[in-house]
């Protein structure tokens, strides 16, 4: 399979790019041919991950974090449509956060990563649209391969960003989640899912989950899967710091399906809103593109990935 590598080298805080040669080597032992390209700024993994597929690479690899994986998969798309519904999606994970790895159970290490991409095993992917309205106030189009979510979460992955992730990335989400729950006060949306009637709702977070973790390991879909045609969403209402501080295990271990502020659905579309014109931000597999109102729309078997 011709392999493209869309590499961004400030991943591991820095290391993927001091290390390129080494790993370049590691990779042209394995995978033989490869073509390459690094990330600048904020969305080039997508425009290059987008011109290798023109130029008829089928397997597209995102070399970093979960944002790299979230620009790459957007990559893959044009005009609301998938470029090569055969395309294959690759990862090596270099990231600090790692959610999306985690779903499947993949490692960190570069020698599983290339054995799984040496494989000819591919499975659907379904991949998330997310219609909303960007951080200049203009309505635009984003895709989403891990969680999309709004509420608390936004304002945690805010923190994360405008800080340093050099102690690693659990340590930075937990501090980075402190911070935003003390920051954060409940809002109220306007909820639908599928098309169905409108309900008002007080949230914390409200996750809108193709993949099962975000916020550097927590658990927050514990039963979703990456191909099975609809979004696990999951609501939480009522927490706040005391209740992180005291039961935050349960948001690592998946206990908290069974506590009283957290609803689970499951949907192929949701639409949410602010009620009260408070801005509600929205966090998009960790980066933090814009709020609502927004619209989340599943495109099951969109793409295929390499497992």
């Amino acid at each position: 399979m011709k392999t493209f590598l869309v590499v961004n080298p400030r991943s591991a805080n820095g290391q993927t790019g001091k290390r390129w040669v080494e790993i370049a080597a590691q990779v042209g032992k394995v995978l033989g041919e490869f073509g390459h390209g690094f990330t600048q700024g904020g969305m080039d993994a997508a425009r290059i991950a987008r011109e290798a597929i023109d130029q008829g690479y089928e397997c597209i690899v995102a070399v970093g974090g979960d944002g790299t994986l979230n620009e790459v998969t957007n990559g893959f798309f044009r005009d609301g449509k998938a470029i090569n519904p055969n395309a294959v999606l690759g990862l090596i994970p270099r990231g600090t956060g790692g959610d999306f790895r985690r779903t499947f159970g993949w490692g960190l290490d570069l020698e599983s990563s290339l054995e799984r991409l040496r494989s000819d095993t591919t499975e659907p992917f379904d991949v998330g649209r997310l219609d909303f309205i960007d951080n200049d106030g203009n309505p635009a189009t984003r895709y989403f391969a891990n969680i999309a979510s709004f509420g608390v979460s936004a304002v945690v992955a805010r923190e994360v960003n405008s800080g340093s992730k050099a102690l690693g990335g659990n340590f930075s989400f937990v501090w980075g989640t402190l911070k935003g729950l003390v920051k954060y006060t409940e809002r109220k949306v306007r909820l639908s899912t599928d098309d169905g009637p409108a309900e008002t709702l007080d949230i914390t977070a409200v996750a809108v989950a193709n993949g099962r973790y975000f916020g550097s390991g927590m658990f927050v879909a514990p039963e979703a899967i990456t191909h099975d045609g609809v979004f696990d969403i999951t609501i939480w209402s009522g927490y706040g710091l005391s209740d992180f501080l005291l039961k935050s295990k349960g948001v690592y271990n998946g206990s908290h399906v069974t506590w009283k502020g957290t609803r689970r659905l499951r949907c192929q579309k949701v639409h949410a809103e602010s009620v009260d014109g408070q801005e509600v931000y929205l966090d998009v597999d960790g980066e933090t593109p814009g709020r609502l109102p927004a619209t989340f729309t599943l495109l099951p078997a969109a793409i295929r990935i390499k497992v």
